[in-house]
């Protein structure tokens, strides 16, 4: 009984608030900048174009998922190694193999845009 609670908790439960919380924190963020827009708007003042630019740039979406494979990676690895049941090690090779894609998205993704990356480096820091 209390392994089917756990794998629900694991599987269901917090996959759900992860992404409830990350919706919530991103409709905050764009209500914000509407605020600010629509206050722009009324007094008459110049908006500043780079204010509604994504934050991130490229090589730090690439530093963010590098991160989110390696806590996959060692996670999953952690738990099959540590644990002596079968229902655990099949969750922790479900974690490890999400922290390998992560990790083989990263390194795909890492070739593909290494000539925007350069360009956003060497850019002064105005244009940024």
């Amino acid at each position: 009984m209390m392994d089917s609670l756990f794998l629900i908790g694991v599987c269901v439960i917090v996959p759900i608030i992860v992404v409830w919380l990350n919706n919530r924190t991103n409709q905050n963020e764009t209500n914000k900048k509407t605020e600010v827009l629509l206050k722009a708007i009324e007094s008459d003042a110049t908006i500043d174009p780079e204010y509604f630019k994504p934050q991130l740039s490229l090589k730090e979406k690439l530093l963010d998922k590098l991160t989110g494979a390696s806590i996959a990676t060692f996670m999953g690895l952690a738990i099959v190694v540590t644990t002596d049941t079968m229902v655990y090690d099949d969750i922790g090779g479900i974690i490890f193999a999400v922290g390998i894609a992560l990790l083989i998205s990263y390194i795909v993704g890492k070739r593909l845009p290494a000539k925007e990356i350069k360009a956003e480096e060497d850019a002064p820091k105005s244009e940024k």
